[in-house]
């Protein structure tokens, strides 16, 4: 990882995730409340997004992707560790300051349907933006509206009506205008296709991608589908309750996992040929993934494993270059997976 935010951006480094934990308070009491535990969504994880690029993040349900995004943005305040975003350090940041450089980062939320606002037009929820940072005058913004809606393969007439009468498809195209409608440099795509039927998520996915050719723009892709993280993803980052676990090019990932957790993930993933669907072997995890409350010494994946042995019960393995080009992974037994 860079030392200091100055090389994180001569090195062209949009965005650098450094140690950064969220852990949420669990309080007792009704007058006085105090911390009696505590939820560990993330717990210390780290890496970096050069600008243009796509980090995709996967992982089961309730491995800490949505928190790492949302804390990001400061939706949340870090519990510790540093978000340096355009040479500033966001978890320091607060007020004034930390408002003005929102301005440069947005976020597409995984549910269409909840995330638009069904008292206001089309127009109102893509225009808000524009309002809050005073980007001009009330014509300028209605026409920059229009402008983005076509962008994004809807029609401008559409600009006065309201969520319901859209499809799910046509409502995340909006929530991707909204989220264009200032003109920021990095965008989270919470899983942005997940709540749309299959035929549409194709057309969303090459919406984003090629809006980020156009405008340049710099992704974390946060989904629970390898497949679709490695159609628009460059890197990919694997968590685990928390943890990064492995993080790889794309397509050395695919080939060349070094974590047991991601080849299991991976062997979940169909392929379409029916000959070879039918004889590869499926890796059946047991268990359920820990509580993020209570996370199990050692190797948080040790409870799962099919390679685990005794020392993965005792020791934390390290986060660690392995064969490869920057390929990581925290495992003791790495070279056998």
């Amino acid at each position: 990882m860079v030392d200091t935010v100055d090389s994180a951006v001569a090195s062209n480094t949009l965005l650098e995730v450094r140690d950064l934990k969220m852990h949420f308070p669990l309080t007792s009491g009704i007058i006085i409340q105090r911390a009696v535990g505590y939820v560990r969504a993330v717990d210390g994880i780290s890496f970096s997004i050069e600008r243009g690029k796509t980090l995709g993040l996967v992982g089961e349900s309730g491995s800490g992707k949505t928190t790492i995004g949302r804390t990001i943005v400061r939706l949340y305040k870090p519990t510790t560790g540093q978000i340096i975003f355009e040479n500033q350090d966001l978890a320091q940041l607060s007020g004034e300051p930390l408002r003005m450089i929102r301005k440069d980062m947005q976020m597409i939320f995984q549910d269409p349907f909840a995330s638009l606002n069904p008292r206001y037009t089309i127009g109102s929820l893509v225009s808000e933006p524009m309002y809050i940072y005073k980007t001009g005058s009330a014509k300028m913004i209605r026409e920059r509206t229009e402008e983005l809606l076509h962008v994004v393969g809807l029609r401008p007439e559409y600009i006065d009506r309201y969520p319901h009468e859209f499809s799910g498809g046509q409502r995340q195209r909006i929530v991707v205008a909204r989220a264009l409608s200032i003109n920021p440099h990095f965008i989270i795509a919470d899983e942005p296709v997940s709540a749309l039927d299959v035929s549409v998520r194709a057309q969303v996915l090459n919406l984003l991608q090629r809006l980020q050719r156009q405008l340049n723009l710099t992704y974390l892709f946060v989904s629970h589908d390898l497949s679709v993280v490695r159609h628009v993803a460059d890197r990919i980052a694997v968590m685990y309750l928390g943890k990064i676990v492995e993080l790889a090019d794309r397509d050395e990932l695919y080939v060349s996992p070094k974590h047991p957790y991601t080849k299991a993930l991976l062997s979940a993933v169909p392929i379409p040929d029916p000959k070879i669907e039918k004889k590869r072997q499926r890796i059946i995890l047991s268990g359920d993934v820990p509580s993020p409350i209570n996370i199990p010494s050692g190797c948080r994946f040790h409870t799962r494993c099919p390679m685990a042995q005794s020392i993965c019960r005792v020791e934390e393995p390290a986060f660690e270059a392995k064969t490869g080009h920057e390929h990581y992974a925290a495992c003791h037994f790495s070279e056998q997976v």
